[in-house]
């Protein structure tokens, strides 16, 4: 062996070194030292789903939205409807169905077994779901190394895997317990075989298995979120145009779609009446103006018409969000955009030009779903599926820009700048990563082992070592946080209505079922969720319910009470006098006793 050879390996083993080292020490980083719990209503209200699950109880939750409890009531001829053992129709069930594995795995269906420490402030099923998560995104990183490889060299793909590593995105997806990494491990997955299948098709050949076992995982992908579906029918209509014999692969991946579609359809249409179930009415976040919270917390969608006469101007709206948002939504991978120039340039490999045309298809009737259903920029959005595109979209785009870099002349005339390109688009792409890391540091190191709560909204020790032990099995709570109340103290949580009516109906019903309703529950997510104005808006009849804490607070003391002055709500008021500080008057909760273990009742 040459002395270049070795030093070429060695140079190697190196590199790869110190990528798998980052990697180690950035998830361990982020799991324990960075670790604040989840930070997300949808990954509560799964893990809440997940640990039902591994009890045995099934897809059941004990988050109730009032419009789905309306729609089960309806379904069941309008008798009440027991609030435990409440079905879920909302949610995908696959990324439920992994973590309940995970939890039965752990013991976490004994909830005495998994009790918070006094002086813990981090829920420790917090840091096993984000684990769950974090493995999905590695093993995808993995997935994505090997299909880059394929389709362009291991230079291309390695740089690729790095861009990935240092996203912050990514990273803050895993923590957060979303579904989203376990799609981006589909997908990718998903996207193999498709280049497989495309190959296949390239160089004559049948592409019939590669292209089925591409829809198997584009299958078990809509099973992970809805939205997804989208996809699928973009890689559908690719199938039926470019894989021989034309026509039969698109129609068997068609079927391998549907057969399990049509038992969760049948499942919800007997659980609330519609085969959609619940989760038809995240539409109402795209076509519906971003009313989905307001109809949740409702009980008679009469009053919100989900083809109003200003659908129109919310699919264009959310169009051009997510093409002036593009970069943020490709997880701030500068170079992700440049696949879309790619699609001028004329590669030689025919499998290579072709694939491109199969995610750009995907993509496009994918974001055309999104303008329909609706997705933002801001924070750690549920609908986000950009996201899963970025990798190869990151791969086509760093290839592009490989070919003309190394056509530069001042390139040409000296080769140790051959490779600066991809260093200075890894120190972009990790700029808000490495900015974020001396404040998490910092942070980390104040910590005292106890851990800091992602406060506000959620402060995990107030619900499960104070709201957990005050309510029992058999007593419900409203909540301005439902999926906090039922993951934290493991209690029923009904989200608190807009509208008195609803709440007296829904509290009836509870007392006529025996698992009567013991208090409200205020945080944050409510007073903290806007100005007065727009709290208002969201709030309307318990507005002064809200805004109570905030009030005492601005003017204390001696501190003015308006809950108990507010007309409107006079009978729940009386029903609900005693006032529990859990966090001081950031989060406060109402109920019908004193409450001896509380720091401080009021009346």
């Amino acid at each position: 062996m040459s002395r270049s050879q070795t030093q070429f390996d060695a140079g190697i083993v190196i590199r790869r070194s110190l990528f798998f080292l980052t990697l180690i020490l950035l998830t361990l980083a982020n799991l324990f030292i960075f670790f604040r719990g989840l930070n997300a209503p949808d990954a509560m209200e799964q893990a809440v789903i997940a640990r039902e699950v591994s009890r045995g109880n099934g897809l059941t939750t004990k988050v109730i939205r009032p419009i789905a409890y309306e729609q089960a009531e309806e379904k069941q001829g309008g008798s009440a409807l027991a609030f435990t053992g409440f079905k879920d129709t909302y949610h995908s069930p696959l990324n439920p169905l992994l973590n309940a594995a995970v939890l039965k795995l752990v013991g976490a269906d004994d909830a005495t077994s998994w009790q918070m420490p006094e002086k813990e402030m981090v829920f420790p099923l917090d840091r096993v779901i984000a684990t769950v998560s974090t493995l999905c995104f590695l093993m995808s990183i993995g997935v994505t190394f090997l299909l880059v490889s394929r389709i362009f060299d291991q230079k291309i793909a390695a740089v690729t895997a790095i861009l990935m590593l240092f996203c912050e995105t990514f990273w803050s997806y895993s923590m957060a317990g979303l579904p989203q990494m376990l799609m981006l491990l589909l997908f990718t997955c998903a996207a193999y075989f498709v280049y497989r299948a495309v190959e296949d098709s390239s160089e004559g050949r049948i592409a019939y298995i590669h292209a089925i076992l591409a829809g198997v995982f584009f299958t078990l992908l809509a099973l992970t979120h809805y939205v997804t579906i989208w996809i699928s029918i973009g890689y559908i209509i690719f199938a039926a145009v470019s894989f021989r014999p034309r026509g039969v692969v698109a129609i068997t991946i068609l079927f391998t779609l549907l057969i399990p579609m049509v038992f969760i359809m049948l499942r919800n249409t007997d659980i609330s009446g519609s085969p959609f179930g619940t989760a038809y009415l995240n539409l109402y976040n795209g076509i519906g103006g971003g009313t989905e919270e307001t109809i949740m917390r409702s009980r008679n969608l009469e009053d919100y018409p989900l083809l109003n006469r200003n659908f129109i101007s919310s699919i264009l709206r959310n169009t051009i969000l997510q093409i002036t948002s593009l970069i943020p939504f490709l997880g701030g991978i500068i170079v992700a955009p440049l696949f879309f120039v790619s699609l001028l340039h004329p590669f030689k490999r025919p499998s290579i030009a072709k694939f491109r045309w199969a995610i750009l298809l995907m993509f496009t009737i994918s974001a055309f779903g999104l303008s329909i259903y609706g997705v933002s920029s801001d924070g750690l959005d549920p609908n986000q599926t950009h996201l899963l595109f970025a990798p190869l979209m990151t791969a086509y785009g760093l290839a592009f820009l490989s070919i003309l870099w190394t056509k530069l002349p001042v390139v040409i005339s000296a080769p140790m700048l051959q490779n600066l390109h991809h260093i200075f688009i890894i120190g972009i792409t990790a700029l808000p990563l490495v900015l974020s890391l001396p404040n998490k540091i910092r942070l980390g190191m104040d910590r005292n082992d106890s851990g800091i709560p992602h406060w506000p909204p959620y402060y995990a020790p107030a619900l499960n070592l104070g709201l957990g032990k005050w309510l029992t099995n058999k007593q419900i709570c409203f909540s301005d946080q439902p999926w906090a109340v039922a993951w934290y103290a493991d209690r029923i949580s009904i989200w608190l209505p807009s509208s008195r009516l609803d709440f007296v109906e829904m509290e009836t019903a509870a007392a006529d079922l025996e698992t009567p309703v013991a208090g409200i529950l205020i945080s944050p997510s409510s007073h903290g969720s806007g100005n007065a104005s727009e709290v208002a808006e969201r709030y309307k009849d318990f507005t002064s319910l809200v805004l109570d804490g905030r009030v005492i607070l601005a003017t204390y003391p001696p501190g003015l009470s308006i809950y108990d002055k507010d007309q409107k709500i006079e009978e729940i008021t009386q029903r609900y006098p005693f006032r529990t500080n859990l966090v001081g008057m950031d989060m406060v909760y109402y109920s019908d006793r004193t409450l001896g273990n509380s720091n401080e009742n009021t009346r």
